[in-house]
Formats: C-alpha cells, sequence, structure tokens
C-alpha cells in the first residue's frame, strides 16, 4: 500500500508541478489554447497518443473486443497505429497546420466558420462539440474505479473527485502547454507500463507460447456467431467475427481524423520538419500502446474461471472487469505502474477534452455572439471558468451513471466518437484538398453524421441488424461522410472564387532567393 500511495502523490505533485510552471505560456488566448502555435514534435505527437488512448481503451475496450475477438483484436490496435496515428499525421497534419494558421483559426468549429464563410456553420460545429465531447469525458472515469478499488479499496466518487480537480488545476493554470508536457510524461508513464504489464500477465500464464497455446484450447458455445464455437478461434488471425471487428477498427482508427481534440493537435505544432517527425513518433507511441492493450486483452479468456464462473460466455461483472480481473495478482510495484498508466490515460484524454470544449465554446459561440466585447484577458478567464464547469459537468455525469445505472449517458458515450467523426471527418479533410467543396454539402453531412448516430441511441431497435451496434453505426457514418460530401457538393452552388483561391494560397507562397551559379555557358 505504501508504495503504490508513494507513486500516485509524486505523480499527482509532478502534474500540478508543471501546471504551476507554464503559466507563462499561457497569458493570451493562442498560447493557452494553442502553445503558441510553437510545441516540438516530441510534445505534439505524445500529446496525439495520449489523448487518443485513455482509460476507456485500457480497461474498456480491450477488455470487451479482447473477450469477444481474442488475439484478433489487435487488429484494433494496429490500425489504431497506422490508420489513425501514421496517415493521419500524414494527410492531415501539414495542411491543418498551414491553412489554420492562415485562417487564425484556434479549433474547429472556427475553422469551418471561415473557410466557408459562415457563423451558422461555426455555430452548428460548436453545439455538436458541446453536445458529444462534454458527456463522453464522464467516461474516462469509468475504468478507474475497478482499478482504483483493487488496489487501494478507495470509494469511486473520491477517486473520480480528486482526479478531476487535479487535472482542473493544471489545465486552468498552464493551459495547452501544461497538457502537453504532461501528456509527454504520462505517455512515457503508459509506454513502459503496458510493456511490464504484458510481460508480467503473460509470464503468469507461463509465457507466450503457453498462453496461445491455452487461448487456443478456448471456444465459445454461447455464442451468436457458429464460428466463435470452434476451438482455435481465439487464437487465429480474424477471430470469430471478421465483419464486426472491421467495424471496431475503422471507428477507433478512422475517427480520429474528425475528432476535434485529436486535429487541434496538429493547429499547435511548431514547423513543417516537425510533422514529420511527430508522425514518426506518433506512430510508434500507438503500436506500442494501443497494439499493446489489444493484445493483453486478448488472453482475457484464459482467466473464464474468475470473469464467467457460471459458464454463460460472458463475464458476470462485465466486460470492464476483464482487465482489472487479469491485473489483479501481480505484485503490489506493478499494479502501483498500473494504477499510474490508467490515470494518465485518463488525465490526459480529460484534459485535452476540457479544454477544446471550453475554447470552442468560448470562441465560437460566446465571442462576438452572445458577449460582443470580449478582448484577450477575458476570453482567458471565460475558457478558465468554462474548463471548471465543464469537469463539474463530468463529474456529476459520472456519479450519475455510476449510482444510478442511467444507461442513457452510458449510450451517448458510445456515440459520440460516431457522431463527432461522422460530421466532421469528410468536411474538414476535403476542405484541406478540395477547392470545390460547398456550404451544403458541409450542413447535409453535419446533419446525417450526428443525426444518424443520435437516432441509433434513441430508436437502435429500428436500424438493420448491422448497424444497430454504435460502432458499426459510427464506421458507417464516417464513411458515408466520404461519398456525401463529394456528391452533393457537385450539385449544389459553389463558394465564391475569390475566397477559395484565397484560403489554398497559403499552400502555394511564393518566395525570391538568389541563384548560386550566375555565370552560364556562351
Amino acid at each position: 500500500m505504501l508504495i503504490k500511495t508513494v507513486l500516485v502523490i509524486l505523480f499527482f505533485g509532478v502534474m500540478i508541478g508543471i501546471g504551476l510552471y507554464c503559466r507563462k505560456h499561457s497569458t493570451d488566448v493562442s498560447g493557452f489554447v494553442l502553445g503558441g502555435r510553437a510545441v516540438g514534435p516530441w510534445l505534439t505527437a505524445f500529446a496525439y497518443g495520449t489523448s487518443y488512448f485513455s482509460a476507456v481503451v485500457f480497461v474498456g475496450y480491450a477488455g470487451q473486443f479482447g473477450w469477444r475477438y481474442g488475439i484478433a483484436a489487435t487488429w484494433a490496435g494496429l490500425g489504431n497505429a497506422f490508420i489513425g496515428s501514421l496517415m493521419a499525421w500524414a494527410v492531415l497534419g501539414r495542411r491543418t497546420r498551414i491553412m489554420s494558421q492562415y485562417l487564425s483559426s484556434a479549433t474547429m468549429p472556427d475553422f469551418f466558420g471561415k473557410r466557408f464563410r459562415s457563423d451558422a456553420l461555426k455555430i452548428a460545429a460548436s453545439v455538436i462539440c458541446f453536445i458529444f465531447l462534454i458527456p463522453y469525458t464522464a467516461s474516462l472515469y469509468n475504468g478507474l474505479s475497478r482499478l482504483f478499488g483493487m488496489a487501494f479499496s478507495v470509494d469511486y466518487s473520491v477517486c473520480v473527485i480528486v482526479m478531476a480537480i487535479l487535472t482542473g488545476i493544471y489545465v486552468v493554470a498552464g493551459g495547452y502547454m501544461a497538457t502537453a508536457i504532461n501528456d509527454f510524461i504520462q505517455g512515457i508513464i503508459m509506454l513502459v507500463g503496458i510493456v511490464a504489464v504484458i510481460v508480467a500477465v503473460l509470464e503468469s500464464k507461463g509465457g507466450l507460447s503457453e498462453a496461445l497455446a491455452g487461448i487456443a484450447k478456448i471456444s465459445d458455445p454461447h455464442a451468436v456467431t457458429p464460428l466463435a464455437k470452434s476451438p482455435g478461434v481465439f487464437a487465429s488471425f480474424f477471430g470469430p467475427d471478421p465483419v464486426n471487428l472491421l467495424g471496431v477498427v475503422i471507428l477507433t482508427s478512422l475517427g480520429t481524423w474528425g475528432l476535434p481534440q485529436m486535429v487541434q493537435k496538429f493547429y499547435a505544432i511548431k514547423n513543417e520538419s516537425d510533422i514529420t517527425k511527430g508522425t514518426v513518433i506518433s506512430t510508434f507511441f500507438a503500436l506500442i500502446v494501443a497494439g499493446g492493450c489489444y493484445f493483453l486483452g486478448g488472453f482475457g479468456r484464459l482467466f473464464t474461471s474468475q470473469l464467467d464462473p457460471s459458464g454463460l460466455g460472458v463475464p458476470a461483472e462485465g466486460y470492464d472487469s476483464v482487465i482489472p480481473v487479469m491485473l489483479s495478482n501481480l505484485p503490489d510495484i506493478l499494479i502501483g505502474v498500473v494504477v499510474i498508466l490508467v490515470l494518465s490515460a485518463s488525465m490526459s484524454t480529460l484534459s485535452s477534452l476540457v479544454l477544446a470544449s471550453s475554447s470552442t465554446l468560448t470562441l465560437d459561440m460566446l465571442k462576438g455572439h452572445i458577449i460582443k466585447d470580449m478582448d484577450e484577458k477575458k476570453q482567458l478567464f471565460i475558457m478558465r471558468v468554462l474548463i471548471v464547469i465543464f469537469i463539474i459537468i463530468s463529474v456529476i455525469l459520472a456519479l450519475i451513471q455510476y449510482s444510478s445505472n442511467v444507461t442513457f449517458i452510458a449510450q451517448l458515450m458510445g456515440v459520440s466518437w460516431g457522431a463527432l467523426a461522422g460530421a466532421f471527418l469528410a468536411p474538414f479533410m476535403f476542405s484541406l484538398y478540395w477547392k470545390g467543396v460547398t456550404k451544403i454539402s458541409v450542413i447535409v453531412n453535419f446533419i446525417f453524421g450526428a443525426g444518424i448516430m443520435t437516432a441509433n441511441m434513441l430508436v437502435r431497435s429500428s436500424f438493420p441488424a448491422v448497424l444497430q451496434s454504435p460502432i458499426n453505426c459510427g464506421a458507417f457514418a464516417m464513411l458515408a461522410g466520404l461519398v456525401i460530401v463529394p456528391l452533393v457538393s457537385l450539385i449544389t452552388p459553389k463558394m465564391p472564387q475569390e475566397h477559395i483561391e484565397n484560403c489554398f494560397s497559403c499552400y502555394n507562397e511564393k518566395v525570391e532567393a538568389s541563384i548560386t551559379h550566375s555565370l552560364t555557358d556562351v
């Protein structure tokens, strides 16, 4: 207990110290929201990765998808690395950084407003962010309840409140730079922690070869899919349900391309060479952390005697119990590392979400619309107040969900990724590359992406069987947007040519240079 307590206290002390140290970087809006657009590749890449992977991934998704798909769940981690990180940086990184600075936009809604000359679009995007980002923060606490109960026997509500207060302190004090530096430290903890945990868990089952042999002997006689009833399927290449596994890969990988808190990381990176470095670092981080999480979850059924004693084919206490049970017999020092790992994952994502939410609401909805006269000092004050308010809201939602088993909140968490990425991914990506995107096509995609996911939450039984899963529906919303935006753009009025040429001129900046050799052959 002493070891675990000391580790947690040290962790919190460092986080708050960095927040106080970074106050000098948050004296204006650009510094507070984007770190002055001067954040290096290591900090940006780790900020991207730690915002990507939270306790939801480590405890929730890894346990759930590892149980359902076995070792094949590792495909989700590989997708996160190569689609959600490598391709996202390669496709969006440079163009996002250049055009967002040229248009002086600090948030995704602000980008839409300026790119399409529409305050209505900016406000609509802000509303979607508010509805689906804020409740999503509550899900970050869920994975902590079981782990803290296992490690400290601490009440869930105490854990949630302490984590929220400490996160609020360093974000309010230091803004984006404090978040980025803390994310870097938290990212290192996550890298070391996940490797150590995988090695320890596999060793407890006789090593990798023995663990693979053990999982190959397991089948699920209660499974819906016939394939899952076959021995060896949970150790196979594509697992018992490749179609639904593909939906998981698409949602959790392609989804990052349209999430405001993820894309905003590209706004802040220092220069073009740093984008190349950041791409490599971010991909490596995702490969280890996401790949490791899902790979670890794939061995969950080796603990069936503890998780499913009645033999019904599902964990008796839900999928969130899979990873905690796998870790429950580890040495105290490793359990302490796991607690810090999950705290790191949750606090980094929470800080990213509340910073994105507060900046969006302040800069895109309140400034110029509700509060006409808002100078830099007032904007910073309002953003800090909103961060506190948003954290309080997330705590209340988390406590309501935990104490009352309110399923509506949990459902809203499940559809948030699909709604945000379904609404924003296609319009944002096409806007960076194609001059022909129209304002109406963006509006249509906003309505479709957010609308279909809301409908999936409210009237799920009315959907076709394959789309009743929020994961598959979210993947469908994102892919459909890639068709909707170009099709609608082809048949709707174009943006003024002069404005479009001005937006894209940032990619074709002309420079003067002296020639090296002035003498030529005659």
